[in-house]
């Protein structure tokens, strides 16, 4: 069987911020809670991490906490993390390790989406080349340097590319300069396509506002790959899964459920 087999949403923590950050020019003085996510794909030919939440260890040492994520606020508070949503440990209760995971596919370089590759040393990584570029730039203060370590070891895609079969990154830049989506064949349901930041709301979508935060704030490129995610989607008949949705994300199937 070529196409996806399962995908579980994990809810790997949660973060408060402004919802501006999420809606250009739209939600100031208005906070959200907001789930950061990550997705376990399992696939004929291996099993895919769609991006690894946040370094666990910078949201439980207070100290940690306090120098990474206190020049954030206000407009951002710092994560809440349980270790029981560590990714290792969602894994665990499936009976599975980091040694199972073939590939860890980041959207984007920043904290919540590319932290927790440090539980998964030696595990394949692939990242755009414009996402590292941009990142190594420390122009984007939710980059942090320490979770590139080992990024000369990764594998960069300059394009476009099927990661598995019926698995296809998909380019949608414009929240950071080499974000990507991935779009899922699934075997019995609609395909999905995990939006990441690009699409951090179901209003992102609906309403096309691109997100407050855009590299080299070029909210014009942002709303282009929101565009090109809809159309994707209405050509191939897809789900379109926002990234920082609350509401969107309680609808999805509780883990260990799975969608298939």
């Amino acid at each position: 069987m070529s196409r996806g087999l399962k995908v579980w949403p994990l809810l790997t923590g949660t973060i408060r911020y402004e919802k501006t950050l999420s809606t250009h020019n739209r939600g100031h003085g208005e906070f959200i809670d907001a789930p950061i996510l990550a997705y376990l794909i399992e696939t004929a030919n291996g099993r895919i991490l769609y991006d690894v939440g946040c370094d666990y260890r910078k949201v439980a040492d207070p100290a940690l906490r306090a120098a990474y994520f206190d020049p954030m606020r206000p407009t951002v508070e710092p994560p809440v993390m349980h270790d029981e949503q560590r990714i290792l440990r969602y894994l665990a209760r499936l009976g599975l390790g980091s040694t199972d995971i073939d590939v860890v596919f980041i959207g984007h370089l920043h904290f919540d989406h590319v932290g927790g590759v440090c539980d998964f040393p030696g595990c394949e990584v692939h990242v755009h080349a414009d996402e590292l570029a941009a990142a190594r730039t420390s122009r984007d203060g939710s980059v942090f340097a320490d979770e590139l370590v080992d990024a000369g070891s990764w594998r960069l895609a300059s394009d476009e590319y099927t990661l598995a079969p019926g698995i296809h990154a998909i380019a949608s830049p414009g929240h950071t300069a080499g974000h990507m989506s991935l779009f899922i064949e699934l075997q019995k349901g609609l395909p999905v396509i995990l939006c990441g930041d690009a699409a951090d709301l179901s209003e992102n979508l609906a309403e096309e506002i691109a997100p407050g935060s855009c590299w080299q704030d070029n909210q014009a490129l942002a709303l282009d790959s929101i565009r090109k995610l809809k159309s994707l989607a209405a050509r191939e008949r897809a789900q379109l899964w926002p990234n920082h949705d609350m509401a969107f994300f309680q609808r999805l199937p509780t883990f260990p459920a799975w969608r298939d």
